[in-house]
């Protein structure tokens, strides 16, 4: 900071005349006026008020005014030449400017706000300091011309920091300073603009209210994480195969209440009777009052809907008055259920091709652990909730990690492996011994129901073989789960992989027993009556029943023995959830349903309300009376497990059972849809002929059923190229891995 004497000038050059205002009166005594010393009191100069004796920064050019604090504290002096205010002192000078002086009020009389500060003197500054200001102003310009978008992406990319960026967007977002332009350029600012800007600024609120209130109303919104942080990804595992049963269920009955429920509904058939007293007891069996509804096979027509039924002419079919639009329901019916199906095979291995590609990713493990622990944290995580969930995630995911290395760092010796082999063998043995037992108990069990008619009249007896394979269903995984805990296991994956294993070859008997009675002995008995009713209330009774027993399993499996195990027993220790026999539940669940959609349009959605309560009783049940898995482990393919187990046992056993069914089975005269049919799928030929009489418009209607629905080729050139999919994921991920070897091997030896 340097000075300028009073008696000096600057050497500049010649300005013009211009008005100048005064600052502070003189604060110099007269002894230094005598002396010739720099006063330091303040004076008239060009534009700003600068002290008296402050040299310019620059020597040449005048200087540009300076906005000053405390502009509005200082009266206005008179105008004067730019000559006069610079002019060296004189005598007569000093005469005439001292009743001026004299005049002014002393220092001491000012507020401390209106005293001079350092601050107000022409200081030195950095011009490095300068032009960052500089280019920071052109910065926040330049993002002003841009849109939203644009503006945000650019900000994304500066290598700056978050506050710097918060910052920036401040600067070039604020609407005061459009509105401001707007006035200065074009006057007053519109009410409309302001009002429009408030009608953004409200919708786009109400929007993003509405979206976290629906995503709140998910029940897998917060519980997945708490879940994942809390037991790891294992027990995510089973929670997030659940949410997929949902997906695939709620969309297979879009379609089946969008083409058969709903027009069905617009267009109820005559009841054959008065409808019979529900007594509460038909949430179980099914029966009762439900039969005559849309839930079952039954109630559904056999006539082109349109408008209400005449009168039959044959007394066997209801034939359609004139006029109206036709709908042909069993053409529907069948053709729902097969597009139904077909979607559901593609989302099926769309899924599982996706999940394959997400747990079986490209590239190595090596350095996985550093990444982990320097690379997991989520930096925009601000809620306090939020980020305790984060780090017992990463926590988590840490002790999967180490415990997948320690497995492999300790082989086993060849004794060792030896007792194993043995173990496993004794063990698989005695599980294929029990599955086989179960399969042959209800075998013998729905024969003797079959040859006792007088206990099948009663409502309350449908209930017995429900519950007899629930209880098998329950009992015989946890025999397996004994036998488990006997076997030298070295990885916990491997024992959830082999206790799934097992669980699936005794669900895959009982089902397959079950289907046998259903198609086989079943239809042979209740030939004269509406078979397709019964078995659908049957699917119906399997469905309700497995609900029940898991509420009783989750009950006392969990609840009870971890009471008994803390209060009598005095152990800390809680029980671990099964994942093995929960994924197999959910599995045998979502096979009873795809087997009963043929029977009951309404099945899915009683499936989604059960997948729904479990969803809550399990989370409850687990956050309450389970621990983690004593040996963390990762669970990177049990997703894919879990949905190639449910497309080829599940999903194939269903398909090939229904097409048995429309095929090769022949309705019953009495009921449904299909009644003076020979098969189900003989109402596609009667169509097609229908179709091939109707004349030459729609000719080519016939040919495509004739192609490509009835020729088996089509079929089976669709599950080729299905297949293929999968195939071709799998190589292009082998090769992706097989490239990225090879890569490191180069770089490795360069």
């Amino acid at each position: 900071m340097s000075l300028r004497p009073r008696g000096t000038r600057a050497a500049r050059s010649p300005a013009p005349t211009m008005k100048a205002k005064c600052t502070t009166p003189s604060t110099s005594s007269s002894k230094n006026r005598a002396s010739g010393r720099p006063r330091r009191g303040w004076s008239c100069s060009r534009g700003s008020r600068r002290p008296q004796g402050v040299a310019s920064r620059r020597s040449g050019g005048p200087r540009a005014p300076r906005a000053r604090p405390h502009s509005a504290s200082w009266p206005a002096c008179p105008a004067a030449p730019l000559a006069a205010a610079e002019a060296p002192s004189s005598p007569s000078t000093t005469a005439a400017l001292q009743p001026r002086r004299s005049s002014r009020p002393l220092l001491g009389n000012f507020v401390l706000s209106a005293r001079p500060s350092l601050r107000l003197y022409d200081l030195e500054l950095d011009p490095t300091a300068r032009e960052e200001e500089e280019k920071q102003s052109l910065l926040v310009k330049e993002l002003q011309s841009l849109a939203v978008a644009q503006r945000d992406h650019m900000l994304r990319g500066m290598p700056l920091s978050l506050a710097e960026k918060r910052s920036l967007r401040e600067k070039s977002r604020t609407p005061r300073g459009k509105w401001r332009g707007q006035q200065g350029s074009g006057g007053v600012c519109s009410c409309c603009g302001r009002l429009r800007y408030a009608c953004v600024l409200a919708l786009h609120s109400l929007g993003l209210a509405l979206l976290s209130g629906l995503q709140a109303l998910t029940p897998w919104r917060y519980a997945l994480k708490r879940i994942g942080g809390q037991f790891g990804s294992s027990v995510l595992s089973y929670f997030l195969f659940l949410k997929t049963l949902l997906a695939f269920n709620a969309l297979l009955q879009l379609l089946l209440v969008a083409f058969i429920v709903g027009p069905q509904v617009a267009f109820p058939p005559a009841l054959p009777g008065p409808a019979p007293i529900c007594t509460g007891l038909e949430l179980l069996t099914g029966a009762g009052c439900f039969t005559h509804t849309v839930m079952f096979y039954g109630h559904y027509s056999n006539a082109t809907l349109n408008q209400p039924c005449g009168s039959p002419l044959d007394g066997s079919q209801c034939t359609p008055r004139a006029g109206g639009l036709p709908y042909n329901m069993p053409l529907a019916y069948l053709y729902t259920v097969g597009a139904g199906f077909f979607i559901t095979c593609i989302t099926l291995v769309y899924s599982m091709a996706h999940s394959f590609g997400e747990s079986y990713r490209v590239g190595s493990t090596s350095g996985i652990h550093a990444i982990t622990v320097f690379c997991s944290w989520d930096y925009k995580v601000t809620q306090k909730r939020a980020s305790r969930l984060q780090q017992d995630n990463i926590r988590t995911r840490l002790k999967e990690l180490l415990a997948e290395w320690q497995l492999r760092q300790s082989p086993r010796s060849v004794c060792g492996r030896l007792r194993q082999a043995a173990a496993l063998g004794l063990a698989w043995l005695l599980c294929l011994g029990t599955a086989l037992g179960c399969a042959v108990a209800i075998h013998v069990f729905s024969e003797f129901l079959i040859q006792s008619p007088e206990a099948a009249g009663q409502e309350a007896a449908l209930l017995v073989l429900p519950l007899v394979v629930g209880l098998l269903n329950l009992g015989a995984p946890y025999l397996c789960r004994v036998l488990a805990a006997l076997e030298p296991h070295d990885s916990p994956v491997l024992e959830v992989y082999v206790a799934i294993c097992r669980n699936l070859i005794l669900k895959l008997a009982i089902l397959g027993t079950l289907c046998y009675h259903w198609l086989g002995r079943r239809v042979a008995v209740l030939q004269d009556q509406c078979w397709e009713d019964f078995v659908g209330q049957e699917l119906y009774r399997f469905l309700v029943m497995d609900f029940v027993l898991m509420l009783l399993d989750t009950l006392f499996g969990e609840l009870v023995w971890r009471i008994i195990s803390e209060k009598k027993l005095k152990r800390r220790r809680k029980p671990e959830f099964d994942i093995a026999r929960n994924v197999l539940e959910l599995i045998y669940g979502q096979t009873l349903t795809w087997l009963g959609v043929l029977f009951s349009p309404l099945l899915p959605a009683v499936q989604i309300i059960k997948l729904l309560l479990v969803f809550y009783v399990k989370k409850t049940s687990l956050l309450a009376n389970c621990q983690a898995p004593r040996r963390p482990w990762l669970a990177s393919h049990m997703s894919t497990i879990f949905l190639t187990l449910l497309c080829f046992p599940a999903f194939l056993g269903a398909a090939i059972f229904l097409c048995y069914a429309v095929w090769q089975v022949k309705p019953s005269s009495t009921c449904g849809p299909f009644r003076t049919l020979d098969s189900m799928y003989e109402a596609g030929r009667v169509w097609v002929r229908y179709l091939e009489a109707a004349g030459p418009r729609v000719s080519w209607l016939p040919w495509v059923h004739r192609y490509l629905v009835e020729n088996t080729f089509f079929v089976f050139l669709v599950s080729a190229l299905l297949l293929a999919v999968i195939y071709l994921n799998i190589q292009v991920v082998r090769g992706q891995r097989r490239v990225i070897c090879l890569l490191k091997e180069q770089i490795s030896n360069s």
